[in-house]
């Protein structure tokens, strides 16, 4: 396989890391990681350690949430703490134009456009977690602590 870390998406994540933390490090699996499943599988980790990083269409913007591997993403609450009426999934065509990832390769960080950012709580289960990296063989592992640091996302209950 060719070097993922020469893609532009990948340089994009890398650069966010080093420039918060030179020990963050990304890493290419020799397997997909295009689902939490899939990623779990790779890193021999539990599916609820995996970051899972879904964007949203609001009705003026865009919400990038992160949600544990083993938990849904619930509309209706995002709906109620943004007291909006109209929240969905974003498509594949925004989720690359508002990123700059494709699904299956989202980052928590180094989008194209700046989002708002909400972090599930239930990932503070976890000491250490897994998100992807501009592509969907690549990760990298962060704690909780500095997940809601790097990305300054609010931590909310956001699944179910």
């Amino acid at each position: 396989m060719e070097n993922l870390l020469n893609k532009e998406p990948v340089k994009r994540v890398l650069k966010v890391l080093s420039d918060f933390d030179e020990s963050l490090k990304v890493e290419t699996l020799s397997s997909s990681a295009r689902t939490a499943k899939d990623a779990a599988e790779s890193l021999k980790t539990e599916v609820g350690s995996i970051v899972k990083s879904l964007l949203l269409r609001r009705q003026s913007a865009f919400l990038l949430c992160l949600v544990a591997g083993d938990k849904r993403c619930s509309l209706n609450k995002i709906k109620k703490l943004l007291n909006e009426k109209d929240v969905s999934m974003a498509s594949a065509d925004q989720v690359k134009e508002i990123t700059g990832f494709t699904i299956g390769g989202v980052s928590p960080v180094g989008h194209l456009n700046k989002t708002d950012i909400f972090i599930d709580q239930s990932l503070k289960r976890f000491e250490n977690v897994f998100a992807a990296a501009g592509h969907p063989y690549s990760i990298f592992k962060i704690n909780f602590d500095n997940l809601c640091k790097i990305t300054n996302g609010t931590v909310k209950d956001i699944s179910e």
